[in-house]
């Protein structure tokens, strides 16, 4: 059985000390004060571990169940939902004018973290719920705005989004669902959706569905796809619920993982559907709620990388196993505990300078989030689109290997199911699969994201971290152990992005066939960039003489691992995509 510990302490750091959001000129920062956000974190992570730690292991034992049409969740689940609910946690960033509390993104995703680390399947149901409110309050109408928002505020209703056909995952343009006109202004939806998660379940009153179709006429390709909201329960003049949409659940998927998030094949049978924006627009409409969700499955990666982590460490210090080399640490006992050994120790501290990276990461990317919707900035809304796939991709794929390293640690008892560790594996899985295969993020990122604006972007980020090297090239503390090597991996990421634009554009190949490599290489700058900052900080807190010299100590020391041994894997990506696509694409199909 896994236990849960909340990153509180951690959270507040990267908050306050690396993004300083108590002093950032974004609007609604003001309010986060230091004491503010320690307390909104403390009850955050109170909730996730006593209420949704204690129900992730029987969730995924006992898994959903799908009875004459009604999917059941597991036993505790609605319990925690209504927990969740009450608290106001489900509309912490939602606009006050239809319920919420209007906090920033920032401090959602923080609490994010902690939710998702906490129980990975739970935390679908009401996430998916936000983002489908996003979508709403982004493209809606203002009728469609009273009417919907101020139930998926509260999570009093559900929320999906309806994309993927079963002949089709990730190239939408082949969808079949159909919507045709009534002419009274709605729809008739007829299709079938699979992969829907939250398609079906007993945690709310009524499910809103957003469902992406095709009308009689519309063009081929996702240019002719619209974004429809499909209720489960339609709705009565005075805004009760009425009838039953003609919207079932037919199936529920067994999974490698997440047993406890219902994962629905939805049938549309003439259904009834409103049209969200306009008709031919709904994929600006859906990646509203895609890009959420990419940052957001990030942010599961990272939960399940965390918890794997936590329970990794606790087990090395129990666990008597061999003799220290150097003398032993245990005399009285039989062995020594697990943690002395250098090669457990290396995978501690690879998944301790992942989490810990990638979370300051992750921070930053909402905050630039925050940057684009609170003050309107262009130049950040091109930083995050050019990061969103580098967080959902590089940071999921990641925290899957962290987990089977922290799997790896229990030796024959990390597959055991009793310790938990399988779970933990299996949930983190499916983050890099869902809201678009990691493949395809990097694919989106060399393809689109790398030349965007004439690669003004990617400029910007170069100009980001030669700033920050520039601006402390005096600090001898941090130069040698820090500087140099971001200095050195931020060249290989150069080289990367040169080399596709002299051989990508004469055979694209080149480019495709390292846009995974590109991808981690990226990721890895911008983990050194997150380290450098966070010791910069460290060192500052020391030299002033700190009351928890023990915390930034503890911060260098991590940080000075991750740059020696982590960051050098940047020439190895770079040697891999500068070897071009020739031994990728040298077999025939039918060699394989």
């Amino acid at each position: 059985m896994t236990s849960y510990t909340p990153p509180t302490r951690d959270l507040q750091f990267v908050l306050q000390e690396v993004l300083q959001a108590s002093t950032a000129k974004i609007g609604g920062y003001e309010e986060l004060s230091p004491d503010f956000t320690a307390a909104v974190l403390d009850a955050a992570g109170k909730i996730s571990a006593e209420v949704l730690a204690p129900i992730s292991a029987s969730g995924d034992t006992e898994g959903c169940r799908l009875e004459n049409g009604v999917v059941r969740t597991p036993s505790g689940f609605k319990q925690a939902f209504d927990a969740l609910r009450d608290g106001g946690w489900t509309g912490l960033d939602c606009d006050p004018e239809y319920g919420g509390q209007g906090m920033p993104y920032l401090l959602q995703t923080a609490v994010g973290e902690m939710l998702c680390g906490a129980n990975h399947a739970f935390s679908l149901y009401h996430g998916l719920t936000h983002a489908a409110y996003t979508a709403i309050h982004k493209h809606g109408s203002d009728q469609q705005k009273r009417t919907y928002l101020p139930k998926l505020v509260t999570c009093d209703w559900g929320g999906t989004m309806n994309m993927t056909e079963s002949h089709c995952g990730t190239d939408l343009g082949l969808i079949r669902t159909r919507a045709e006109p009534r002419g009274d202004g709605k729809y008739d939806i007829t299709g079938e959706k699979i992969f829907i998660s939250a398609g079906e379940h007993d945690l709310t009153e009524n499910i809103i569905h957003l469902v992406l179709a095709r009308t009689a006429g519309a063009p081929a390709g996702t240019k002719g796809l619209s974004l429809f909201i499909v209720p489960k329960i339609l709705l009565k003049d005075d805004g009760s619920l009425g009838e039953r949409n003609a919207v079932t659940c037919t199936k529920l998927e067994r999974k490698m993982g997440i047993h406890a998030s219902a994962t629905c094949v939805m049938n549309y049978d003439g259904a009834t559907g409103y049209l969200l924006g306009k008709e031919q627009d709904g994929m600006r409409a859906m990646f509203t709620m895609m890009n959420e969700a990419r940052i957001g499955v990030g942010l599961q990666g990272l939960g399940q990388a965390v918890l794997g982590y936590q329970n990794a460490a606790a087990y090395a210090r129990e666990r008597l196993q061999g003799r220290d080399v150097s003398g032993a640490k245990n005399p009285d006992g039989p062995a020594d505990p697990l943690i002395v050994h250098p090669d457990v120790r290396r995978m501690l501290m690879n998944q301790k300078s992942f989490v810990e990276g990638a979370r300051a990461l992750i921070l930053w990317g909402a905050k630039t989030v925050d940057e684009v919707n609170r003050n309107g900035d262009a130049a950040a809304e091109g930083m995050i689109s050019l990061l969103t796939p580098v967080i959902k991709g590089f940071i999921t794929d990641t925290a899957f290997d962290m987990t089977v390293q922290a799997q790896q640690i229990f030796g024959g008892y990390g597959y055991i199911e009793e310790t938990g560790m399988s779970q933990i594996a299996r949930d983190a899985r499916i983050a890099m699969i869902y809201e678009g295969a990691n493949g395809v993020q990097a694919l989106d990122l060399v393809g689109r994201k790398l030349s965007a604006d004439g690669g003004k972007h990617m400029i910007a980020f170069f100009d980001l971290v030669k700033g920050f090297i520039a601006e402390n090239k005096n600090n001898a503390a941090l130069n040698d152990e820090f500087l140099t090597p971001l200095k050195l991996a931020s060249k290989d990421l150069q080289a990367a992005t040169m080399y596709f634009v002299e051989k990508g554009m004469k055979n694209p190949n080149n480019a495709l066939a390292g846009a995974s490599d590109f991808m981690h290489l990226f990721g890895h700058v911008c983990l050194g960039l997150m380290w450098a900052r966070m010791a910069r900080i460290a060192l500052d807190a020391l030299d002033d003489k700190t009351v928890d010299p023990a915390f930034y100590e503890t911060k260098l020391a991590t940080g000075r691992y991750y740059m020696a041994r982590c960051l050098p894997m940047t020439g190895a990506h770079l040697a891999r995509i500068q070897s071009g696509a020739d031994t990728v694409m040298a077999l025939p199909a039918e060699a394989f």
